[in-house]
């Protein structure tokens, strides 16, 4: 499957591949309004080649951007942010209060990570990760709204995948920059039978019972679509938002019957995901499955434990 590194989506949005693992694993959104920018999400450092070529291509100057905005600090999400800020000069970093600080210091951030990843991965998935001038960074609260050339953009706080997670609402496309609180449906997850969404429960901070609430919180928008990290554009459906609540909830079963037992956490991850496949494809393999989800369903356990244990 050959995918395109940008895709202009309608609402003067441009979806563009983060240069992250593989083409379509994640991507960031350049929301342009009235001559001015929004960089929602960032990528890694490695992903500015790609903003940076969109840009040009579409004769947009760094000045014009006012915003670069990740919904959480996770690295996939905002590891790129320092490296941006370098270059838009103009630019302010808008974060969830508890993301702050890792912005300016990114130490800790980078230390949680390499316990997950090991240094040698981490280093391969993330590059080089820039402090940001704290004098750049502006906190952003739940509800408040942020204008862009006139283009409202509300944030949300949203609470179980990270506690330091926001959504961005969009009224004009009337949709969601959703960071990880809508899941993971990566483009191979399109099947003829209907788009798969997986939850994202990876370390260290997955809560079930605020995960399904920030769900709910996306709902009451009455949404058109969803503009996913992992991956893209996704039509809203009130029956996506169902299928993730079920998820969860036997997730947070399984989690707590193998709380002590990682590999039959995985086992029974794998078996309860592929049985939830089946319902949008029947016709790629069982192995074939596994291995789309293999690397999703070990982050997935590990944030499990990880909540079962605290």
């Amino acid at each position: 499957m050959e995918l395109p590194v940008s895709t202009q989506l309608g609402f003067g949005i441009t979806c563009i591949d983060a240069n992250y693992i593989r083409p379509g694993l994640a991507c960031f959104y350049l929301l342009e309004h009235a001559g001015e920018c929004a960089i929602i999400e960032t990528g890694t450092s490695r992903s500015l080649g790609n903003l940076q070529q969109e840009m040009t291509r579409r004769g947009l100057a760094p000045e014009q951007v006012r915003y670069v905005i990740p919904t959480h600090v996770h690295l996939d999400h905002a590891g790129g942010a320092g490296a941006m800020l370098q270059v838009f000069p103009d630019a302010q970093l808008l974060i969830h209060p508890r993301g702050a600080r890792h912005m300016a210091d990114p130490q800790r951030l980078v230390a949680s990570s390499e316990g997950v990843y090991g240094k040698a991965k981490f280093r391969e998935l993330y590059g080089e990760i820039t402090p940001v001038d704290a004098l750049r960074i502006r906190v952003v609260r739940d509800g408040e709204s942020i204008d862009l050339a006139g283009r409202p953009l509300q944030v949300r706080h949203t609470r179980g995948h990270a506690e330091h997670h926001f959504c961005v609402w969009d009224e004009c496309s009337r949709g969601w920059f959703s960071g990880d609180m809508f899941g993971i449906s990566y483009p191979w997850f399109r099947f003829a039978g209907g788009d798969f969404i997986l939850p994202a429960t990876t370390p260290t901070q997955f809560d079930p019972q605020a995960y399904s609430a920030s769900l709910e919180i996306l709902r009451s928008y009455d949404p058109q679509r969803i503009y996913l990290t992992h991956s893209g554009e996704l039509l809203y459906t009130n029956e996506k938002i169902d299928l993730l609540q079920r998820q969860i909830t036997a997730y947070a079963e399984m989690a707590a019957d193998y709380a002590d037992d990682l590999p039959s956490l995985k086992l029974a991850l794998a078996n309860y995901s592929l049985s939830m496949m089946r319902e949008f494809d029947s016709q790629n393999s069982d192995e074939t499955l596994l291995q789309l989800l293999a690397f999703d369903l070990d982050l997935n356990a590990q944030g499990l434990a990880v909540w079962q244990q605290r």
